[in-house]
């Protein structure tokens, strides 16, 4: 055998660090992986409610109808909240939010913005 027994003593345990410090490291990174995609997730919450409620309204708006209560009503039902609506003719632009994650005690809203009206309409 190679080695003194007196010398092994003083890495028993080293193995263990490793392994706890290596650990914390991967809880971390998938901590800040799932926020992420928690960001993610409700962003594409919020897009999708904020073109369903500019397709709605926009539609409501050329049959004569209100096109911001029904784009408020849709964004209502996509579990979202309307933060704007303006209207410009046949073109209603909307902006819709939804409750983000709550980080280090603070909640964050994430939002949207679409914009619909006929084919045709410039930009």
């Amino acid at each position: 055998m190679s080695g003194s027994p007196g010398c092994r003593r003083r890495e028993d345990g080293s193995a263990t660090l490793l392994v706890l410090a290596a650990t914390g490291v991967l809880m971390f990174l998938g901590l800040a992986l799932s926020v992420v995609a928690a960001i993610v997730v409700d962003h594409r919450t919020a897009q999708a409610a904020a073109d369903l409620a500019a397709l709605a309204a926009a539609s409501a708006g050329t049959a004569g109808g209100d096109a911001c209560a029904t784009a408020e009503r849709i964004a209502g039902a996509n579990a979202s909240s309307l933060s704007s609506c303006q209207q410009d003719g046949a073109v209603v632009t909307v902006a819709v939010s939804v409750d983000g994650p709550t980080l280090l005690h603070r909640a964050y809203d994430i939002t949207a913005q679409a914009r619909a009206g006929p084919a045709g309409q410039p930009p």
